[in-house]
């Protein structure tokens, strides 16, 4: 016959989770000899050793003692749905493992690869970061909103940021932020913008430069965001409006005379 001590020593356990198991119920308190010890037996390390792996392996303590009451077919139906169960959430952790690595990598936590790639390829460009900012604010609802269709909405950043035209329009916009004389300046940009706009739609079709399809409300909110981010840019929306186009996320024609009739 075994104290409590050796009964935990043998099982690997401390007394004190022996007598938690007792508490819940899990192992039987045996009777106290005369002395006032408990004493037990053999089966009682089994019993405890059981217990102590199941336990281990993250099986809850209620269902280690329906485990324990079980025959041997329930047992092992009941081990492989708790190792199934213990296989997804090992997948789940791993999955937050990746999302916690992308902490490391600024945009890579709210964002897919192939944006965080293009925002980086606006840098490397030399696009001045406020404006980068601005892109990035605008991707982060719309990728949300439409995860499926952000490698094709990419696939089309990129190519029309390969056309010199446009990308000098960025570059021209990011030295225009500081200056003094910004409003001649946003004028200017907005000249050539509005050409390069019109000259697309011409040349390609009014879809290659409104091939944003999400609602109204949503290109709202992404307006929003841009103008937060780059002031300037809600001025350069007005000035576009008066050359006939309107919007920064969602690019419409309008009545340059002032109607505001899209067409």
């Amino acid at each position: 016959m075994l104290t409590i001590s050796e009964l935990a020593s043998y099982a690997g356990v401390t007394v004190r989770a022996v007598r938690h198991y007792h508490a819940k119920g899990l192992l039987p308190e045996p009777e106290r000899d005369r002395s006032g010890y408990r004493r037990y037996g053999g089966d009682a390390v089994v019993d405890l050793i059981r217990i102590r792996t199941l336990a281990g392996a993250g099986v809850p303590l209620a269902r280690v003692r329906e485990l324990l009451r079980a025959d041997e077919e329930e047992f092992a139906a009941a081990v492989a749905d708790i190792d199934e169960r213990l296989r997804a959430e090992i997948r789940r952790r791993r999955r937050h493992r990746k999302e916690i690595a992308r902490l490391t990598v600024g945009d890579g936590l709210v964002l897919p690869p192939e944006v965080v790639g293009y925002l980086d390829l606006l840098r490397s460009l030399g696009v001045d970061e406020r404006i980068v900012r601005a892109e990035r604010e605008g991707w982060i609802p719309l990728v949300a909103h439409s995860p499926r269709r952000v490698p094709d909405w990419i696939a089309r950043k990129r190519e029309q940021i390969a056309d010199p035209r446009l990308l000098g329009f960025y570059l021209s916009l990011g030295r225009a932020l500081d200056r003094d004389d910004e409003d001649r300046r946003l004028v200017a940009l907005a000249d050539d913008l509005a050409a390069h706009i019109t000259r697309m739609a011409d040349e390609r079709g009014d879809d290659y430069v409104d091939d944003v399809d999400i609602e109204p409300s949503l290109a709202r909110l992404m307006d929003a965001l841009a103008f937060d981010a780059l002031p300037p840019a809600r001025r350069l929306i007005e000035l576009l409006r008066e050359r006939g186009w309107d919007g920064w996320t969602k690019l419409e024609r309008v009545d340059p005379a002032g109607s505001g009739a899209r067409h």
